[in-house]
This record gives C-alpha cells, structure tokens and sequence, in this order.
C-alpha cells in the first residue's frame, strides 16, 4: 500500500499548481482520499477531502473558492487543484486516506481513520 504525492513546486502568488496522489497497492474506489497541509512552525491541517466514487466533496474555508478535489485522468489518482494561490498557502502537502465514509467527516474528525499517508510534496507561493 502505498501512496505518492507529487506536483509542488515554486509558484508566484496568483498563480496554480495542480497536485496529484496516486495509489499502488490497492485501489482508491472505497476509499475517502484526503488532502493535508503542514507549514513551518504549525500544526498539519486538512485542506480537502473527496472520493472516486462520489461528487460530494470538503474543502476548508480558507481554501475553499480556491482549491478543488477530484478524481484524476489516470486511474488511482486525485487531483489538488489550487488556484489563486497566495503566500499563506506555503506549506507541504500530503495525501491520507480512510476506508468508506463521506467526504464530510473530513469538517469534524479529519484525521480519524487516515491510516494510510503519502510523504508531502512542498508548496512554495512567493509573494
């Protein structure tokens, strides 16, 4: 079981990166995938979390008319679509998953049931 965040990099504020979270080992299809954030200094925090089987999506009120989840073109894969990105955004990012459940669950209990984790992918916005 593994999973592999990729896709951060360095980007000017405003501007967009898209993430990307592939799984091996097994398949995403009942699975709720959730993306996490972690800054210097700062404790890891949810940004987004969605599934392959469903359209029902959580996105954290900071993100939340910036950043989209969704399912990628290639099969086991999600995408972190952020956009209008700014200097707050700097951070690494990971991806986690938890076997069934709603996207929801993700606004109250984030990291119950996340057992299995991504290493991060690094984020930089300029300002």
């Amino acid at each position: 079981v593994q999973l592999q965040a990729s896709g951060g990099g360095l980007v000017q504020a405003g501007g967009s990166l898209t993430l990307s979270c592939a799984a091996s080992g097994f398949t995403l299809d009942y699975y709720i995938i959730g993306w996490f954030r972690q800054a210097p200094g700062k404790e890891r925090e949810v940004v987004a979390c969605g599934s392959v089987y469903g359209s029902s999506t959580y996105l954290a009120d900071s993100v939340k008319d910036r950043f989209t989840i969704s399912k990628g073109d290639a099969k086991n894969t999600v995408y972190l679509q952020m956009h209008n990105l700014k200097p707050e955004d700097t951070a690494d990012y990971y991806c986690a998953v938890r076997y069934g459940g709603m996207p929801s669950i993700c606004a109250r209990d984030p990291f119950n049931g996340m057992h299995y984790w991504g290493k991060g992918t690094q984020v930089t916005v300029s300002s």
